[in-house]
């Protein structure tokens, strides 16, 4: 009895897998690392609905087709759908059940399983794809070399090739340089080096890189002829993992540098720019330094933007001034991977003499001066002068008066010209500087300063200046 009811079971599975609507299948079942499996899935019905699959064995699918055939039997007609994903799978697995909707309904396939073999011969393979690094630990911000080499024998032909790179997540990609090639003994030799940055503490990986190569080939046909045909293959590198330390606290530059300012002169005129030149040079994360431009009393300071290439950082800063002053010292800190130490390093000051300058001092002591020789005539007169004196010297004060009156627009006209036009922007910057405490004013003369000394043509509003020079008696 019990034999009679597993024929019935064996029989009645059988039957089910014989109109099963979904079957899947790979092909082939087994394949050594970097060669290529198609998945296949079979479905018969009328209308289906294409499942999406983008990834087989954890790898991605690289390439999809269709292929539909009907079969017509007692009148009656069916369809019959092929669907093939092609991937390259890195290791052995099992591609569980896919859901395909089949006239209405939803049916699952079979599972299947994919076997993957290690590489042989690996002493000897047509091409090789390899990763190495200069460094393992590293601390944050600190650069380090990443070589790419790629080796192909000699006597290996290729037909195509595509190089996928690795992912770079969590680096940053400082420089890459152009490829190198050379010839050994065996091998066709490409290198490229990337010059790279960790950007957080942990540990960071880098993941194989893929060069697909497309070979010649042959295989037999039907009748016992070799057709010519093209194989592709898949080449894995190896993988690299890093041990990446944070950096001290309140430290974020790392490396070795070297730093040195430079004037391009030690005198100047009033409101003349003098300009200074920052270089810094060695290895490091330059793309972490900031602009060193200082914050100064009394001098009008302005920064370019800093400038790298390769390992040497540059920016010019303009300094100008009506007075003497000292350029102060500029200073780096950072960290030194190589002596697990925290330096700094400092120019040094930079004194710079003004020739014409004109002290807010002298101008001060000069004005008493004036005030007291005014005192003292009018003291005198009081006490020399007698009555007819004093109506002589009114009269002749009043004919002065009118004779001023006459000719006071060529004297304004004279003491004009003497005295410069408030029209002539380095005049107009003179007269304004010393009310810079107002942000108002400190505004226009930032205006004024840029358009003289960095030929900047940024336009002046016009009523806002009328304004500050009526505000402070400026003409």
């Amino acid at each position: 009895m019990r034999t009679i009811t597993k024929l019935l079971f064996l029989l009645l599975l059988s039957l089910s897998s014989a109109y099963a609507q979904v079957v899947a299948k790979v092909s082939p079942k087994e394949v050594e690392l970097g060669e290529m499996v198609t998945y296949s899935l079979s479905i018969s019905g009328e209308d289906i609905t294409r499942p999406n699959i983008r990834r087989l064995c954890d790898s991605d699918v690289i390439s999809t087709s269709s292929q539909t055939s009907m079969q017509i039997t007692n009148g009656s007609i069916n369809k019959n759908y092929t669907l093939s994903y092609r991937f390259v799978p890195q290791k052995s697995c099992v591609i569980d059940p896919t859901e395909v909707e089949v006239d209405g309904k939803t049916e699952s396939s079979n599972s299947v399983e994919v076997k993957v073999i290690p590489v042989s011969g690996a002493k000897d393979l047509d091409f090789v794809l390899k990763l190495e690094s200069s460094k393992k630990e590293l601390f944050v911000g600190e650069a380090f070399d990443l070589t790419l080499t790629f080796k192909q024998r000699s006597d290996a032909e290729a037909v195509d090739s595509e190089f996928t790179p690795p992912e770079l997540k969590g680096f940053w990609i400082k420089s890459e340089s152009e490829p190198k090639r050379y010839q050994d003994s065996k091998y066709t030799i490409t290198e490229i080096v990337y010059s790279l940055a960790p950007q957080r503490a942990g540990e960071l990986k880098i993941p194989q890189a893929q060069m697909r190569i497309a070979s010649r080939g042959s295989r037999a046909s039907n009748w016992g002829d070799w057709i010519p045909t093209i194989k592709w293959k898949t080449y894995f590198s190896n993988e690299l993992s890093f041990d990446v330390k944070p950096l001290p606290s309140g430290v974020t530059l790392v490396g070795d540098f070297a730093i040195e300012a430079v004037a391009d002169k030690r005198e100047i005129k009033a409101n003349e720019a003098v300009n200074i030149t920052i270089t810094l040079s060695g290895d490091g994360n330059f793309e972490d330094i900031k602009s060193f431009k200082p914050a100064m009393d009394d001098v009008a300071v302005f920064d370019e933007k800093i400038s790298v290439e390769g390992n040497k950082l540059t920016q010019k800063i303009a300094f100008v001034s009506d007075r003497d002053f000292t350029i102060p010292s500029f200073s780096l800190r950072y960290f030194d991977p190589e002596t697990k130490e925290v330096k700094e390093l400092s120019t040094k000051e930079i004194k710079i003499d003004v020739t014409n300058e004109l002290s807010r001092e002298e101008l001060v002591i000069k004005k008493e001066e004036r005030a007291s020789v005014g005192q003292t005539q009018g003291a005198s007169v009081s006490k020399e002068y007698d009555m007819l004196t004093l109506i002589i010297i009114f009269i002749g004060g009043v004919a002065a008066g009118i004779a001023i009156m006459l000719y006071r627009p060529n004297f304004s006209f004279e003491k004009r010209a003497k005295e410069g036009s408030i029209k002539d922007p380095k005049i107009l910057l003179t007269k304004l500087l010393p009310f810079k405490d107002d942000k108002e004013v400190a505004k226009m003369v930032e205006i004024l300063e840029k358009n003289i000394y960095l030929n900047e043509k940024t336009e002046i509003d016009k009523k806002a200046l009328k304004e500050l020079l009526k505000r402070y008696g400026v003409n």
